[in-house]
């Protein structure tokens, strides 16, 4: 009788377990959308806020939509460790979140942002962004190889800026740097990139970063002719788990140039009145960097740690794990003359 009376507490007890197991997996799946998104999970646990408890607008953001590229730059700092981009509407949601919480600027990055969908996907978040937004600025970044003049045709009215990244006026340069692509000509499409810009009316700006392979260069010739509104000259910088460390997927280091060498290199420019300098203390806290889910990435600690996705929780409490610092934006030039219309060109 002993042992029954137990079989009939084990049996008892097993079937509780199994109801209670059965029970808690019917609730999660109905609080779990079919349709929904998976994001990872962020990289730390507890994440680190802001030093500060100001609120920070989100004046200016730069939206990496895509990590995928068709040039290796040795020193590129935001690599294609996914091919993950959201669904269109999905990002136009974020985007008018930002633009509620005071968004006026959006800068559209990579990887090479027309490298998706022939550009197309791209075109259609800037039309949106200028056309339904109403966001005085919208600027793209791109390496240029794969932007064409239909591109121009469909999208550039929407357009304000559209930067350009050359880090050399000497084509084997590129080559080893690893800015190319088969036998195809960086500085002939740059050339070609900038005329498009001139003919539909976009401002032209260049970005160039300064590595051991070009930083004794004179570009003062070269960058006078091609005449940008700016030249964003960047000093060579290393981001653990992209461009440096164990899990990166590519070896920055060779690249890296000293304080002094970066001085020189903007003292020998000193002429070119559209130069922009941003060393490594300037550019690691200043931007708000938007990843291809929409996290804002902190890269106070010289990596970069996620937030959760402002589609998950919104720009107000992701904004905190941003590890933005708005003064060091203000003093390193982020707020200019940013919409076309205010420039004042002669096109």
């Amino acid at each position: 009788m002993l042992i029954q009376f137990c079989f009939k507490n084990v049996h008892s007890f097993l079937s509780a377990l199994l109801g209670w197991i059965c029970t808690s997996y019917r609730t999660q799946m109905q609080q779990t959308p079919l349709g929904s998104i998976s994001r990872p999970k962020t990289r730390i646990q507890e994440q680190k806020r802001g030093s500060s408890t100001q609120l920070t607008t989100p004046s200016s953001v730069n939206y990496h939509f895509t990590r995928q590229c068709n040039y290796k730059c040795g020193f590129c700092f935001h690599t294609a460790k996914t091919s993950f981009v959201l669904p269109i509407e999905e990002a136009k949601r974020g985007l008018r979140l930002l633009k509620d919480a005071g968004m006026e600027k959006v800068n559209f990055s990579g990887g090479e942002p027309f490298l998706h969908e022939r550009g197309n996907f791209l075109g259609e978040l800037v039309r949106f962004c200028k056309q339904e937004l109403q966001l005085p600025s919208v600027s793209i970044v791109s390496n240029g190889s794969l932007i064409r003049e239909t591109w121009f045709q469909k999208y550039g009215d929407y357009l304000d800026i559209l930067a350009v990244s050359c880090d050399s006026f000497d084509e084997n340069t590129n080559k080893v740097i690893g800015r190319g692509q088969g036998q195809k000509s960086h500085l002939d499409k740059l050339h070609k990139v900038r005329n498009w810009c001139r003919e539909y009316k976009v401002a032209f700006k260049i970005n160039s970063v300064i590595n051991t392979y070009n930083v004794d260069e004179d570009m003062t010739e070269q960058i006078s002719a091609l005449n940008p509104v700016r030249w964003k000259v960047f000093q060579c910088l290393l981001i653990e788990g992209e461009n440096a460390g164990e899990d990166s997927l590519r070896e920055a280091e060779k690249f890296v140039i000293s304080d002094q060498q970066f001085q020189d290199f903007l003292d020998r420019h000193q002429n070119v009145k559209c130069l922009v300098p941003e060393s490594n203390q300037k550019m690691r806290d200043s931007y708000l960097i938007l990843d291809e889910y929409m996290r804002f990435l902190d890269c106070r600690e010289g990596r970069k740690d996620p937030s959760k996705s402002i589609l998950d929780v919104g720009v107000k409490e992701a904004i905190t794990f941003s590890g933005f610092d708005e003064k060091m934006f203000l003093i390193r030039g982020g707020k200019y003359v940013w919409s076309k219309a205010d420039m004042k060109l002669e096109w």
